[in-house]
Protein backbone atom coordinates (compact mmCIF):
# COMPACT_ATOMS: atom_id res chain seq x y z
CA UNK A 1 0.00 0.00 0.00
CA UNK A 2 1.46 3.69 -1.11
CA UNK A 3 1.37 5.86 2.22
CA UNK A 4 1.27 9.47 2.59
CA UNK A 5 2.23 11.10 6.26
CA UNK A 6 0.82 14.53 6.21
CA UNK A 7 -0.63 17.40 8.18
CA UNK A 8 -4.07 17.94 8.13
CA UNK A 9 -3.81 21.73 7.66
CA UNK A 10 -0.52 22.37 5.73
CA UNK A 11 -1.55 23.79 2.48
CA UNK A 12 1.39 21.00 1.08
CA UNK A 13 0.06 18.12 2.44
CA UNK A 14 -3.58 19.24 1.06
CA UNK A 15 -1.98 19.12 -2.22
CA UNK A 16 -0.28 16.05 -2.20
CA UNK A 17 -3.65 14.34 -1.41
CA UNK A 18 -5.17 16.38 -3.98
CA UNK A 19 -2.47 15.30 -6.40
CA UNK A 20 -3.19 11.55 -5.11
CA UNK A 21 -6.72 12.16 -5.92
CA UNK A 22 -6.54 13.52 -9.21
CA UNK A 23 -3.56 10.71 -10.32
CA UNK A 24 -6.51 7.90 -8.51
CA UNK A 25 -3.81 6.09 -6.80
CA UNK A 26 -4.83 4.51 -3.68
CA UNK A 27 -3.19 5.71 -0.24
CA UNK A 28 -2.74 5.16 3.32
CA UNK A 29 -2.85 8.59 4.82
CA UNK A 30 -0.92 8.99 8.53
CA UNK A 31 0.03 11.34 10.64
CA UNK A 32 3.75 11.99 11.45
CA UNK A 33 5.33 10.65 14.25
CA UNK A 34 9.10 11.44 13.24
CA UNK A 35 9.16 15.69 14.15
CA UNK A 36 12.55 15.74 11.94
CA UNK A 37 10.75 14.97 8.48
CA UNK A 38 9.90 17.21 5.78
CA UNK A 39 6.36 16.62 5.16
CA UNK A 40 4.63 15.50 2.90
CA UNK A 41 6.12 12.12 3.15
CA UNK A 42 5.06 10.06 -0.02
CA UNK A 43 6.30 6.10 -0.27
CA UNK A 44 5.24 4.09 -3.80
CA UNK A 45 4.98 0.25 -4.00
CA UNK A 46 8.52 -0.03 -4.62
CA UNK A 47 9.52 1.72 -1.75
CA UNK A 48 10.22 5.11 -3.63
CA UNK A 49 10.19 7.18 -0.64
CA UNK A 50 9.91 11.39 -1.16
CA UNK A 51 10.30 13.75 1.22
CA UNK A 52 8.84 17.07 0.82
CA UNK A 53 5.97 18.47 -1.55
CA UNK A 54 8.03 19.05 -4.57
CA UNK A 55 9.62 15.91 -4.61
CA UNK A 56 6.38 14.55 -4.08
CA UNK A 57 5.12 16.62 -7.31
CA UNK A 58 8.60 15.40 -9.36
CA UNK A 59 7.51 11.77 -8.20
CA UNK A 60 3.34 11.78 -9.31
CA UNK A 61 4.39 13.88 -12.39
CA UNK A 62 6.78 11.81 -13.81
CA UNK A 63 5.57 8.11 -12.57
CA UNK A 64 2.03 8.65 -13.60
CA UNK A 65 1.83 10.92 -16.37
CA UNK A 66 -2.02 9.28 -17.53
CA UNK A 67 -3.80 12.71 -15.69
CA UNK A 68 -1.30 15.17 -15.94
CA UNK A 69 -1.21 18.16 -13.63
CA UNK A 70 1.21 20.27 -15.36
CA UNK A 71 -0.26 20.36 -18.95
CA UNK A 72 2.23 21.29 -21.65
CA UNK A 73 0.14 24.03 -23.11
CA UNK A 74 0.15 26.61 -20.02
CA UNK A 75 2.94 25.00 -17.96
CA UNK A 76 4.71 27.84 -17.45
CA UNK A 77 1.81 29.72 -16.42
CA UNK A 78 0.96 26.87 -14.43
CA UNK A 79 4.19 26.43 -12.76
CA UNK A 80 4.00 30.98 -11.89
CA UNK A 81 0.61 30.21 -10.35
CA UNK A 82 1.63 27.36 -8.24
CA UNK A 83 4.94 29.23 -7.41
CA UNK A 84 2.81 32.19 -6.26
CA UNK A 85 0.44 29.90 -4.29
CA UNK A 86 2.84 28.14 -2.42
CA UNK A 87 5.16 31.69 -1.88
CA UNK A 88 3.30 34.58 -1.76
CA UNK A 89 -0.49 33.38 -0.67
CA UNK A 90 1.22 31.15 1.79
CA UNK A 91 3.33 34.06 3.42
CA UNK A 92 1.00 37.09 3.85
CA UNK A 93 -2.56 34.80 4.21
CA UNK A 94 -2.38 30.95 5.20
CA UNK A 95 0.44 30.86 7.79
CA UNK A 96 -1.07 34.34 9.54
CA UNK A 97 -4.05 32.58 9.28
CA UNK A 98 -4.36 29.03 9.63
CA UNK A 99 -0.95 28.88 11.30
CA UNK A 100 -2.15 31.03 13.83
CA UNK A 101 -5.68 29.50 14.39
CA UNK A 102 -4.95 25.63 14.00
CA UNK A 103 -3.46 23.45 16.59
CA UNK A 104 0.37 23.24 15.85
CA UNK A 105 0.11 20.04 15.81
CA UNK A 106 -2.20 19.64 12.58
CA UNK A 107 0.07 22.63 10.79
CA UNK A 108 3.88 21.68 12.07
CA UNK A 109 4.01 25.33 13.41
CA UNK A 110 5.86 25.91 16.45
CA UNK A 111 3.53 25.64 19.97
CA UNK A 112 2.02 28.73 20.95
CA UNK A 113 0.04 29.86 24.29
CA UNK A 114 -3.16 31.68 22.32
CA UNK A 115 -3.35 32.71 18.53
CA UNK A 116 -2.05 36.63 18.01
CA UNK A 117 -4.90 38.31 16.73
CA UNK A 118 -2.51 41.33 15.39
CA UNK A 119 -1.15 38.26 13.30
CA UNK A 120 -4.34 37.43 11.59
CA UNK A 121 -5.72 40.67 10.97
CA UNK A 122 -2.72 41.48 8.90
CA UNK A 123 -3.76 37.64 6.90
CA UNK A 124 -7.24 38.90 6.43
CA UNK A 125 -6.11 42.35 4.81
CA UNK A 126 -3.63 40.55 2.83
CA UNK A 127 -6.67 38.16 1.40
CA UNK A 128 -8.85 40.88 0.52
CA UNK A 129 -5.94 42.68 -1.69
CA UNK A 130 -5.29 39.24 -3.15
CA UNK A 131 -9.06 37.93 -3.82
CA UNK A 132 -9.40 40.31 -6.46
CA UNK A 133 -6.83 39.32 -8.96
CA UNK A 134 -7.78 35.47 -8.47
CA UNK A 135 -11.51 36.19 -9.29
CA UNK A 136 -10.47 38.10 -12.53
CA UNK A 137 -7.84 35.64 -13.71
CA UNK A 138 -10.50 32.63 -13.17
CA UNK A 139 -13.60 34.83 -14.64
CA UNK A 140 -11.76 34.87 -17.94
CA UNK A 141 -9.83 32.00 -18.24
CA UNK A 142 -12.19 29.63 -16.46
CA UNK A 143 -8.93 28.32 -14.19
CA UNK A 144 -6.18 29.85 -12.76
CA UNK A 145 -3.63 28.80 -15.87
CA UNK A 146 -5.16 26.33 -18.83
CA UNK A 147 -8.98 25.36 -19.67
CA UNK A 148 -8.59 21.83 -17.61
CA UNK A 149 -7.76 21.76 -13.77
CA UNK A 150 -4.01 21.60 -13.08
CA UNK A 151 -1.73 21.57 -10.26
CA UNK A 152 -2.20 25.39 -9.63
CA UNK A 153 -6.15 25.12 -9.32
CA UNK A 154 -5.47 22.42 -6.88
CA UNK A 155 -2.81 24.07 -5.20
CA UNK A 156 -4.76 27.16 -4.31
CA UNK A 157 -7.68 25.39 -3.54
CA UNK A 158 -5.61 23.23 -0.98
CA UNK A 159 -5.19 26.90 0.81
CA UNK A 160 -8.56 27.89 0.48
CA UNK A 161 -10.13 24.92 1.71
CA UNK A 162 -7.74 25.47 5.08
CA UNK A 163 -9.09 28.85 5.06
CA UNK A 164 -12.38 28.09 4.00
CA UNK A 165 -12.30 25.26 7.98
CA UNK A 166 -11.98 28.08 10.08
CA UNK A 167 -14.38 30.03 7.74
CA UNK A 168 -11.92 32.74 6.37
CA UNK A 169 -12.77 33.15 2.96
CA UNK A 170 -15.21 35.99 1.83
CA UNK A 171 -16.68 34.01 -0.92
CA UNK A 172 -19.48 36.60 -1.43
CA UNK A 173 -16.83 39.67 -2.66
CA UNK A 174 -15.84 37.66 -5.06
CA UNK A 175 -18.53 35.50 -7.05
CA UNK A 176 -16.39 34.15 -9.90
CA UNK A 177 -14.06 33.07 -7.60
CA UNK A 178 -16.71 31.09 -5.90
CA UNK A 179 -17.93 29.29 -8.44
CA UNK A 180 -14.26 28.16 -9.46
CA UNK A 181 -14.07 27.04 -6.08
CA UNK A 182 -17.40 24.95 -6.08
CA UNK A 183 -16.21 23.29 -9.16
CA UNK A 184 -12.67 22.47 -8.06
CA UNK A 185 -14.38 21.32 -4.63
CA UNK A 186 -17.13 19.14 -6.57
CA UNK A 187 -14.30 16.81 -7.67
CA UNK A 188 -13.47 13.60 -6.45
CA UNK A 189 -10.17 14.53 -5.54
CA UNK A 190 -11.40 16.84 -3.06
CA UNK A 191 -14.03 14.45 -0.80
CA UNK A 192 -10.56 13.09 1.53
CA UNK A 193 -10.19 17.21 2.07
CA UNK A 194 -14.33 18.04 2.89
CA UNK A 195 -14.14 14.70 5.52
CA UNK A 196 -11.42 16.17 7.86
CA UNK A 197 -12.29 16.87 11.47
CA UNK A 198 -10.04 17.64 14.22
CA UNK A 199 -11.04 17.74 17.81
CA UNK A 200 -12.04 20.47 19.56
CA UNK A 201 -11.86 22.20 16.25
CA UNK A 202 -15.12 21.47 14.16
CA UNK A 203 -14.88 23.61 10.79
CA UNK A 204 -17.82 26.08 9.77
CA UNK A 205 -20.94 24.79 8.28
CA UNK A 206 -20.05 26.02 4.79
CA UNK A 207 -17.04 23.35 4.53
CA UNK A 208 -18.32 20.25 3.35
CA UNK A 209 -21.34 21.66 1.10
CA UNK A 210 -20.80 21.55 -2.58
CA UNK A 211 -23.84 24.24 -2.59
CA UNK A 212 -22.25 26.89 -0.67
Amino acid sequence: MRRLTHLVFSPASRLARLMLGEKRLVCDPQAPDDATAHLPVFIDLDGTRCEGLWAVVDHLEGNYPENPLIPEDGRAETLRWLDWTMGVFDDRVTRRIVFEKANPRFTGASSRSTPDMNVIRSGREALRELLPTIGRTVEVHGNLAARVCTIADLALAAHLSALDYFGEVPWDATPAMREWYGRIKSRPSFRSLLSDRVPGQPPVTQYAELDF
